[in-house]
């Protein structure tokens, strides 16, 4: 496995070693031990799967408390990943790292609590995996606008993007309730 810090310190791309011959390929992409050797000391409470069409971007979604740290990867296609920092006391708030992942480059993303984040599909269809450092609590579900001027996320985006209706209202980072 190796490890690479991305333009937020703490968010890390993760590339797995994988193992492939004529028949196919295999790879470990959660491995307790292997990963707190790398200092990632995680416990993963749920295991999600979305699929999603292409152009269509979910987020800027964080849950204010029980914030989710996210282990994220794609098994079918290739997305657009990004998480944003959501920290007021840190010296990265409101800055972003975005990286794309697919079923081709085995990637995957750590994104610890304090994030935001989301994806936009770039293939025909993306099955997008994660685990989660804590449970799905709707009450404390939030977003951050997706485009928002202050954040600057550049998406590569051809024409507008599918939204559901919850992210097209989400708040401005400005207006945002976000961590301390």
């Amino acid at each position: 496995m190796h490890i690479t810090q991305t333009a937020l310190p703490e968010v890390l791309l993760i590339t797995p070693r994988v193992f492939g011959d004529a028949r196919g390929f295999f790879l470990e992409s959660w491995n307790r031990r292997t990963f707190a050797e790398h200092g990632l000391d995680i416990d993963f409470v749920q295991d999600n799967h979305s699929r999603s069409a292409q152009g269509v971007l979910r987020g800027l979604h964080y849950q204010l408390h029980q914030p989710q740290g996210k282990l994220v990867r794609v098994t079918s296609g290739a997305v657009f990943d990004v998480a944003v920092d959501l920290r007021r006391s840190s010296p990265h708030f409101g800055k972003w790292t975005g990286h794309e992942l697919s079923a081709d480059n085995h990637q995957m993303l750590w994104i610890p609590p304090g994030f935001g984040h989301g994806f936009l599909v770039l293939s025909e269809s993306a099955d997008f995996m994660y685990k989660t450092t804590a449970y799905y609590a709707p009450e404390w579900d939030r977003g951050i606008r997706w485009d928002d001027p202050e954040i600057g996320v550049v998406w590569p985006l051809d024409g507008a993007p599918q939204l559901s209706a919850k992210d097209a209202a989400q708040a401005a980072l400005r207006d945002a309730e976000v961590y301390a």
